[in-house]
């Protein structure tokens, strides 16, 4: 006689699968929530795309110039082509770009027009650091991103912001 066939187990891990997919469905859709809502109560909100300022055309200079760079070694007071220290990366990025900044992140925080509002591609941001000028620039690629020359054995790489910045600056008045 064959009995009943045996209950079915979930996979190991399989309610975590489900938990991660689940997460990352709301966190795409967090932005649409009006729509959709509005869409579900039979309404006819449209989903847009969130609004993402594309960079003014010497910003995306900058910005292509510095992503060029990722992976070339750090080494402090370079200039490039070859490595670059933080600050020199940012100064030669703006310089490919036609914008003249100051060579030091120091020089680049007290002389450049600081930043009240809403972070752009380009602009550049001060931390404090314990290197020899007391100072590290990275420079914002996009939302939520930014590229740098941290430090001695590590290559120059684009990271998440880090919050902590000194300030913010926009080299070239946003042009």
């Amino acid at each position: 006689m064959i009995g009943p066939p045996a209950p079915r187990r979930s996979a190991p891990g399989g309610g975590l699968a489900v938990l991660v997919v689940v997460t990352v469905l709301a966190a795409l859709a967090g932005p649409h929530a009006q729509a959709v809502r509005g869409l579900l109560a039979g309404g006819r909100a449209a989903i847009v795309a969130p609004a993402i300022r594309t960079p003014a055309p010497r910003a995306a200079r900058a910005v292509a110039f510095a992503l060029a760079q990722r992976g070339k070694p750090y080494q402090w007071g370079a200039e490039g082509p070859g490595a670059f220290d933080c600050s020199g990366l940012t100064w030669a990025a703006w310089r490919a770009a036609g914008v003249t900044i100051p060579r030091t992140a120091a020089g680049q925080l007290t002389s450049l027009p600081h930043i009240p509002g809403r972070l752009q591609p380009g602009d550049l941001l001060i931390y404090r650091s314990r290197g020899p000028s007391r100072r590290h620039v990275a420079m914002v690629v996009g939302p939520g991103r930014m590229v740098e020359a941290l430090g001695r054995g590590i290559p120059i790489r684009s990271t998440s912001l880090r919050p902590g910045y000194l300030g913010a600056v926009r080299p070239g008045g946003g042009r």
